[in-house]
């Protein structure tokens, strides 16, 4: 008895730390959702939904054993709207292209579970001037929010976003997006 419990504190003693796994830094998907305009631009901009066309691409280098990191992502967004009184001519187009910086974390114990949050620089283009300044191209500030559940161990990515901008004096709107994506080194 005393041999096994000497073994055991051995063992305890001189065991090499368990090791992180890493996780997939990187992930390319397709994202679907819907847009509407937000506050002066709810009539200007309407409603409608993010083209099958729509995509993202992100590098998020993590391991298991860490509770936060860090992760940059690229998003260009088409979208069909609805009910916009900028649309004159036709339905009102825009594309959105945006580079952010955000912090995923890992709420519990769970590895394949984050939550993000993020903010970056956008680029906007309407098919149509938008009021009150009657362009069609605009820059400025966005910010996100959303989950991230990895899949089928962590080949696949789904991620749920709510994004705002353009925040400033350009033409703001809220958009609400589900991607998934492929996860790779």
């Amino acid at each position: 008895m005393k041999g096994f419990a000497l073994a055991g504190i051995l063992g305890v003693t001189f065991a090499s730390p368990a090791s992180a796994e890493p996780l997939p830094s990187g992930s390319m998907g397709l994202l679907l959702g819907g847009v509407a305009g937000t506050g002066p631009d709810a009539k200007r901009l309407g409603f409608g939904y993010i083209d099958a066309f729509s995509f993202q691409a992100a590098w998020a280098p993590m391991t298991t054993e860490r509770r936060i990191g860090w992760m940059a992502r690229w998003t260009t967004i088409f979208t069909a709207n609805y009910g916009a009184s900028a649309g004159q001519v036709a339905d009102l187009q825009t594309m959105q292209m945006d580079l952010s910086l955000g912090l995923r974390i890992r709420p519990s114990a769970n590895p394949r579970r984050y939550i993000t949050a993020g903010g970056g620089l956008a680029l906007f283009r309407a098919n149509q001037t938008i009021p009150p300044n009657m362009e069609r191209a605009f820059i400025g500030p966005v910010a996100s929010i959303g989950a991230q559940q990895y899949f089928l161990g962590t080949r696949l990515l789904f991620d749920f976003d709510v994004r705002y901008g353009l925040i400033g004096d350009g033409p703001t709107q809220i958009a609400f997006t589900a991607a998934i994506s492929i996860t790779g080194p």
